[in-house]
């Protein structure tokens, strides 16, 4: 991160609360750089992921990694629903899985296409697929598209984190005062959290 930008953070962080401030202080944060396998692959590895442990997702998709044989997306079909299953997904993750994997044959999730849409006309593109809802989008408009100014509001570790500092406000109003930086705020009560980026 940027000094001058981090100092920008802790500026902002100071008007909420001084252990906000503390927590922005101690460290820089920025985008965890992952290997880029596609926007399907993000879906389908974020969609596996919901409602679980960072440890049993990674187990999950580690068993869908060796069941694909490195040939996912292509392997994301109906005709593979019951291999996805015995990789430990719900029939609901499979249908979204397939759905994703539908999409992506059909040419919708380039990955220079989806980079290139605003956040706005984005989700409205990926909400349209099965099992995708803003959560998802806001995830990768985060960690797949690195858009700073994403407030992830429907993911209850980060609102649960900055309610701390929040002084009976609401998470979202006291995020409006980190814009156009709400992205990184949201990585700040990821790490508070504890919970995996």
């Amino acid at each position: 991160m940027d000094p001058e930008l981090h100092r920008h953070l802790i500026a902002t962080a100071a008007t909420v609360s001084h252990e906000l401030r503390a927590h922005i202080a101690a460290a820089p944060i920025w985008f965890p750089e992952r290997e880029d396998k596609g926007v399907a692959a993000f879906l389908a590895r974020a969609v596996t992921g919901q409602q679980v442990s960072a440890k049993a997702a990674r187990s999950i998709w580690a068993h869908v990694e060796a069941a694909s044989g490195g040939e996912y997306p292509a392997f994301l079909r109906e005709g593979n629903a019951n291999a996805l299953r015995a990789c430990g997904l719900s029939r609901s993750k499979v249908k979204a899985l397939c759905h994703i994997g539908a999409a992506h044959t059909a040419g919708l999730l380039d990955r220079t296409e989806i980079r290139a849409l605003d956040h706005a006309a984005r989700s409205k593109r990926l909400t349209q697929i099965w099992g995708i809802g803003q959560w998802t989008c806001d995830m990768l408009a985060i960690f797949y598209c690195h858009e700073l100014d994403i407030w992830p509001e429907t993911d209850l570790a980060v609102t649960r984190s900055l309610k701390r500092f929040a002084r009976r406000r609401k998470p979202s109003r006291v995020a409006a005062q980190f814009a156009p930086y709400r992205s990184l705020l949201a990585l700040y009560m990821w790490r508070l959290a504890g919970a995996a980026m």
